[in-house]
């Protein structure tokens, strides 16, 4: 019966914690056509996000934000769950533009908002046009422009962390910007992938270190940029390397690296 009741509270909880989603969403929607500039849309966008993790109970610790460069720089994160983007969202400053995974434009309403906050969207399948989106994300780097991304691209309900696309780190390189790691801890349990309802949770954010940029060749600084990224990230979730653990299952079987 006790068992019966939690999940039936858990459940009306997430229904609630959707309905307030599409509520705010469309709100969103509205004003992101109405408001004339990228940093309007932004400011609004960040206020909305803070506001919807009030109301749904979702409790924040930020730690760290004060380590933030002042001008242009890249912000890496895990990926751990569709929350990760609200998050990031409310937490990050608005003079920050995202980088997404370009199937992200086909979501109807989210494709339309990232859009128009000026969201960068780049294709993870098709080479070719995976280079001309790198260079559209090299250029707004190379122009001052804070990044913000998911180098995993992906996310799993499993802990762990996956490999690192390596475009943010190239576009870091090549443009002289200093690199800050990032972890999001609590969103995989609170919303994990497969499991439609959120449940109730803490979420913390926090901010590692500002890896500096780099005077070597934009290679090996790319290189570096993603793994020394990459080692603080699982360092301090504590969860296991993926990219390892998928190398020795091919290593074992024969098959090759890709």
């Amino acid at each position: 019966m006790i068992k019966t009741t939690r999940a039936l509270l858990f459940s009306a909880y997430g229904v609630v914690c959707w309905l307030v989603f599409l509520v705010l969403a469309l709100t969103m929607f509205v004003v992101t056509v109405v408001l004339p500039t990228v940093a309007l849309r932004r400011h609004v966008t960040r206020a909305t996000a803070r506001l919807y993790l009030g109301i749904v109970g979702f409790r924040l610790k930020v730690v760290g934000l004060d380590l933030l460069p002042p001008g242009a720089c890249v912000v890496v994160a895990n990926h751990a769950s569709y929350l990760d983007g609200v998050v990031l969202h409310a937490v990050l400053p608005v003079r920050f533009a995202f980088i997404i995974k370009k199937e992200m434009v086909t979501v109807p309403l989210a494709g339309f908002l990232l859009r128009r906050l000026g969201s960068e969207f780049v294709d993870r399948h098709d080479r070719h046009k995976a280079a001309g989106d790198a260079r559209r994300v090299l250029r707004r780097a190379a122009s001052g422009e804070a990044l913000a991304c998911f180098p995993e691209g992906t996310f799993a309900n499993t802990p762990g962390v996956h490999r690192f696309h390596a475009g943010a780190f190239v576009a870091a390189a090549r443009a002289g910007l200093q690199v800050v790691p990032a972890v999001i801890c609590g969103t995989r349990e609170i919303l994990p992938d497969g499991r439609a309802l959120p449940w109730p949770g803490r979420i913390v954010v926090e901010l590692l270190g500002v890896l500096p940029a780099s005077t070597e060749g934009e290679t090996n600084a790319a290189i570096r940029l993603r793994q020394d990224s990459r080692r603080m990230i699982i360092e301090r979730l504590g969860e296991p390397d993926l990219e390892l653990r998928a190398a020795a299952a091919r290593n074992a079987t024969g098959e090759p690296g890709v």
